[in-house]
C-alpha cells in the first residue's frame, strides 16, 4: 500500500544495529523522518491532509509536538539542515515557494529568488558541513532557462554559478509569464500558467495551446522547455491548466477530480479554455489542447462536451476506453485504478458515471476537430486497441472533413514514447508539426 508507510531508526554509533520502530502504520498515513541534533523531525499526513511538520526530542519519540502546522490547500514540502537554519518547500495556488527558518529565533521568510509571477525554485546545501550561511539556490520558469545561484542567508546576495545555455539562442526578456485563473462551474478558482510573446497582442486573434493532464494527483510544474519556443515565437500562446484531478492544491484538488466527481476535471478544462477566450488571448475555435495517458481521457472527454473550442487536439497515449478497461479486472492495473475511477463491476452507480464521459462510448454525429492520436504496440499501461477503437469509431461518426489522424508505433516503445534522445526529439517535433500545421502556420 503506497500510501501507507512506516519507517525505523537506529543510531550510526551502534556496533549491533538493531532497527526501532518509529510509529506503527497507520491506514493511509505516510510520513518520514530526519534526524537533526537533538530532536526528531516528522513530515506526516496525519490529520493533515497536505502535510505538517511535527518534533520531538530523541529521547522521547511518543511526545510530539507542531512544528509547521497544516495550512489550507498548501503542501508542505521537504526541509534541510543547517546548524542555525532549516530550509524548507511549499506550495500554494500552483505556485512552489521556498523558506528560511531562523532556528534560534523561529522568524521565517520566503525566498524570492526572480520577480516572475510563477516558476520553479528549489535549494541544495553546498556543503557536508552544515556550519554555513551559504547554500545554492535554483530557478527556472516558462520563460527562463535554469539558473543556479549561490546564495548568503544573511547578507542575501546571490552569485550565479550555472545557467543552462540554449544553443540556438534565448532572450527570456522576449517573454513575459503570467498567472491567471478561470471560474469554474462550482465557483472553484481553476490557476493558469502561461507564456507569450511579450510584443504579442491581447486582440482575440491569436492561438493558444492548453496542456492539461488532471489525475493521480500529479502536478504540472510551470518549468523551462527550449522546444516550446518554436510554438511560442511563432504567436502561439503556451499555457497550462492546473485542472482538479492533479495535486496542485493539494489533497482536496486531487480529490474533487476523480471517482464520482470526475467531470469536475473536464469542466475545469473548458472553464480556462472559455476564460482565455473572454480575456482576448485566444477566440472560440484557436485552442489547440496537448496532453497524455490520463490527460488524453480528458481531451477525449472535452472534445465531446465541446469540440467547436478547438483547431486541434493531440491525444497522446490517450485512455480513451475507459470503460472497458475498468471493467476488465485481469488487466494488472485495474484493480488499483478502481481507486481514482471508481469500480464498475460492483457499483451500478460507478458504471452509469464513467459510461456518461468515456470518450469512446460517447462520441457521436457531429464536428471534431483536427486530431493526432498516438499509441505503441508495446504499451502496457493503455493498450494499443484502446485509441484504435477510438479513432475507428470517430471516423465512423464524425460530420468534419478535419484530418484525424492515428500514429501506431509497431517497433518497441512504451507509454513514454521510443527511448533515446533522439527518437524522443523526433516525436516532438512531429506533434509541433501537426499543431503549426493545424494552425495554418507554415513557416
Amino acid at each position: 500500500d503506497s500510501n501507507t508507510v512506516e519507517e525505523y531508526f537506529f543510531s550510526s554509533k551502534d556496533k549491533q544495529i538493531k532497527p526501532k520502530l518509529f510509529k506503527a502504520r497507520e491506514k493511509s498515513i505516510r510520513y518520514s523522518i530526519d534526524s537533526f541534533k537533538n530532536h526528531w523531525y516528522v513530515h506526516t499526513n496525519k490529520d493533515a491532509q497536505d502535510y505538517q511538520v511535527l518534533r520531538c526530542n530523541h529521547k522521547n519519540i511518543e511526545k510530539l509536538e507542531t512544528f509547521i502546522p497544516p495550512k489550507d490547500e498548501t503542501i508542505i514540502g521537504g526541509f534541510d539542515f543547517l546548524d542555525n537554519y532549516i530550509l524548507r518547500s511549499e506550495k500554494s495556488d500552483a505556485i512552489p515557494k521556498l523558506f528560511i527558518r531562523n532556528i534560534q529565533t523561529n522568524e521565517e521568510e520566503e525566498l524570492i529568488i526572480s520577480k516572475e509571477a510563477v516558476g520553479s525554485p528549489g535549494f541544495g546545501l553546498m556543503q557536508k558541513n552544515t556550519n554555513t550561511t551559504k547554500i545554492r539556490i535554483s530557478w527556472d520558469s516558462l520563460a527562463t532557462p535554469g539558473k543556479i545561484y549561490e546564495y548568503d542567508i544573511i547578507t542575501k546576495v546571490k552569485k550565479l554559478v550555472k545557467e543552462i545555455e540554449i544553443p540556438s539562442g534565448h532572450d527570456p526578456d522576449k517573454y513575459v509569464v503570467e498567472r491567471i485563473k478561470a471560474k469554474s462551474h462550482d465557483g472553484r478558482m481553476i490557476p493558469i500558467s502561461l507564456v507569450r510573446l511579450k510584443n504579442s497582442k491581447q486582440d482575440g486573434k491569436s492561438k493558444v495551446l492548453l496542456y492539461a493532464y488532471g489525475a493521480y494527483k500529479h502536478s504540472i510544474s510551470p518549468s523551462f522547455s527550449a522546444s516550446r519556443f518554436c510554438l511560442v515565437d511563432r504567436g502561439i500562446t503556451f499555457a497550462i491548466a492546473h485542472i482538479r484531478g492533479g495535486g496542485d492544491l493539494g489533497d482536496a484538488w486531487h480529490s474533487e477530480g476523480k471517482k464520482k466527481l470526475k467531470k469536475n476535471t473536464f469542466f475545469d478544462y473548458i472553464a480556462c479554455a472559455n476564460h482565455l477566450i473572454e480575456q482576448r488571448y485566444t477566440y472560440k475555435g484557436g485552442v489547440c489542447f496537448y496532453g497524455g495517458s490520463a490527460g488524453g481521457l480528458t481531451g477525449g472527454a472535452v472534445a465531446n462536451i465541446a469540440p467547436d473550442l478547438f483547431f486541434s487536439m493531440l491525444l497522446l497515449v490517450p485512455f480513451v476506453d475507459t470503460m472497458t478497461t475498468m471493467l476488465n479486472d485481469e488487466l494488472p492495473l485495474t484493480p488499483a485504478e478502481w481507486e481514482l475511477w471508481g469500480n464498475p463491476i460492483k457499483s451500478k452507480e460507478y458504471f452509469e458515471y464513467i459510461l456518461s464521459y468515456a470518450p469512446y462510448n460517447n462520441l457521436e454525429k457531429k464536428d471534431y476537430p483536427s486530431m493526432l492520436i498516438t499509441t505503441s504496440l508495446f504499451d502496457n499501461r493503455v493498450l494499443y486497441s484502446e485509441p484504435v477503437k477510438y479513432i475507428a469509431k470517430l471516423r465512423d461518426v464524425k460530420t468534419d472533413n478535419n484530418i484525424q489522424l492515428l500514429k501506431c508505433k509497431m517497433e518497441a516503445a512504451g507509454h513514454g514514447g521510443m527511448s533515446g534522445r533522439d527518437n524522443a526529439i523526433t516525436e516532438l517535433a512531429e506533434e509541433y508539426s501537426f499543431i503549426l500545421k493545424s494552425a495554418k502556420i507554415l513557416n
